[in-house]
């Protein structure tokens, strides 16, 4: 069939085929055929077609026939007739449902078609800007990825140079202890050796210890005093250095 129909902006077109696919339920065959005949489907469907087609057309414009709605109009019909089908003659069942785009006037079809170049360029010019944006969205984001990968590793690096420095400072501090440490043992050894010593030659200095010594010293040397004043010299001797070693504190 061939469905002229008229837009709201009033250009008229042709919808050259619109194919329905139905069929009428047993149970209600007698009750159809004797209230429409046999050509029942021409009612209900047909004729149906046509007045529906033209109030679509009627309502909405030519880019909403042609382009923008037209995904829409095979449902559209196929609701409306089942609709009506279901009102005025039960057991009708409309299964699906094909429609021909429209033809439209030469001159509109080139400006439609001028109009779809325009876009599928302007589609592919931004699908081409979206693919350079998307490139250097992931450049920024390999550059930032780099940048914080390197600045993770120069903070290793200067927490490790860090743990390495304060670990020398731990262990030339133990040493330094070590050091001193030694020292002050060697210092107190020293001091206690010393101590000991003076002790050790305090409890010498007794008077018969001196008098042994004044006596080995007299021995030793090479002249020889005779006389009668020689008793009392040693006397005063051994007295002096008595006296002596016991004025000490």
């Amino acid at each position: 069939m061939n469905i002229p129909c008229g837009t709201s902006g009033g250009v008229l077109i042709d919808i050259e085929r619109v194919e329905v696919v139905n069929r009428l339920r047993e149970e209600y065959v007698y009750q159809t055929i004797k209230n429409y005949t046999v050509d029942y489907d021409r009612i209900w469907i047909f004729d149906k077609i046509h007045h529906e087609i033209n109030q679509f057309c009627s309502k909405h414009s030519l880019q909403d026939v042609y382009i923008d709605l037209f995904h829409t109009v095979d449902e559209r019909l196929q609701q409306a007739l089942q609709e009506a089908c279901d009102l005025w003659a039960p057991g009708i069942e409309i299964i699906a449902i094909r429609i021909t785009k429209p033809r439209i006037p030469a001159a509109i079809l080139k400006n439609y078609e001028q109009m779809e170049a325009e876009k599928t360029r302007l589609l592919a010019t931004a699908q081409a800007q979206k693919v350079v944006e998307k490139e250097e969205e992931t450049r920024q984001k390999q550059a930032t990825i780099a940048a914080e990968t390197e600045a993770k590793v120069s903070r290793i690096q200067n927490d490790r140079k860090v743990s390495e420095v304060e670990a020398m400072k731990t262990i030339r501090k133990l040493e330094d202890d070590a050091l001193l440490y030694h020292e002050k043992i060697l210092t107190d050894a020293q001091f206690y050796k010393v101590q000991k010593a003076a002790e050790a030659n305090q409890l010498l200095l007794t008077p018969e210890y001196l008098q042994l010594e004044l006596v080995k010293s007299v021995a030793n040397t090479t002249k020889v005093y005779f006389g009668p004043s020689m008793s009392s010299l040693f006397l005063e001797l051994t007295d002096l250095l008595t006296n002596k070693q016991i004025s000490k504190p």
